[in-house]
């Protein structure tokens, strides 16, 4: 016989882990938040100082539009942080509607083939014209796959291929995306997915796991094979919609 008291205690306490999670989540953004409009104001009059600078016959005028010049940057990097992090921390769920994969991967690849041509970048497509649509959110998964194909130009700056093939799965759709770029080692690959996690300088470390969560949100999963000097090859798979008989 079946404890069913004891899935009912089971779902609620999923449902409080939930409910905390949202309220740490809307807590951390609501803190963002009020921290990106005094960040502005240091922004704004650094630039305006900056100004007053360059019309300035002060000896010591270099070394202080430097030190300027320093603030600026650190605020761009905060507010690209932040901006980052506020995408990352209100990730819910999400409107999903019936459309196609492939016009969402057209529209990114449409979006970056002048930089591809500017940096020798082949972008290769093979798409299964026959593929059957699933449920997906536009704007989100579109922000996914611009993360990843933006990942993969800047992983081959000497040129090189990118390779883009649709197909069908049991029970749903695949994405293969292959670049011929320097790669990632075992650590890089292993960890690239963790919050705040970059091998980058100027990186925020949530791009990678903001793209996960929006592919979760979709009930799919992303999956990472990378050697360093040959290449990266990202797997996003989605359900198709049960058909009803």
């Amino acid at each position: 016989m079946i404890d069913q008291s004891k899935d009912l205690n089971e779902q609620e306490s999923q449902g409080a882990i939930w409910r905390q999670y949202h309220e740490l989540a809307e807590l951390a953004g609501s803190l963002a938040h009020e921290i990106k409009n005094p960040l502005s104001v240091i922004h704004m009059n650094a630039d305006l100082l900056s100004e007053e600078l360059d019309e300035s016959q002060w000896p010591g005028k270099r070394r202080a539009i430097s030190k300027v010049d320093m603030i600026k940057q650190q605020c761009h990097r905060m507010e690209n942080l932040l901006r980052d992090f506020l995408r990352f921390a209100r990730m819910q769920e999400m409107e999903l509607t019936l459309g196609s994969l492939n016009e969402q991967i057209t529209s990114v690849l449409n979006l970056f083939q002048a930089q591809a041509d500017k940096q020798s970048v082949r972008l290769e497509r093979f798409l299964d014209a026959d593929l059957p649509n699933i449920r997906l959110n536009g704007s989100s998964l579109q922000a996914a796959l611009i993360n990843l194909v933006k990942n993969s130009l800047e992983a081959m700056p000497d040129g090189g291929e990118l390779v883009i093939r649709t197909y069908v799965i049991p029970n749903g759709v695949a994405i293969d995306m292959i670049d011929t770029g320097c790669g990632m080692d075992e650590t890089t690959a292993m960890r690239m997915f963790e919050p705040f996690y970059s091998t980058k300088p100027e990186g925020s470390g949530l791009g990678l796991p903001t793209t996960r969560k929006i592919i979760e949100a979709h009930g799919g999963r992303i999956n990472v094979q990378s050697e360093v000097g040959r290449g990266t090859k990202f797997v996003l798979e989605f359900p198709t919609p049960v058909r009803i008989a």
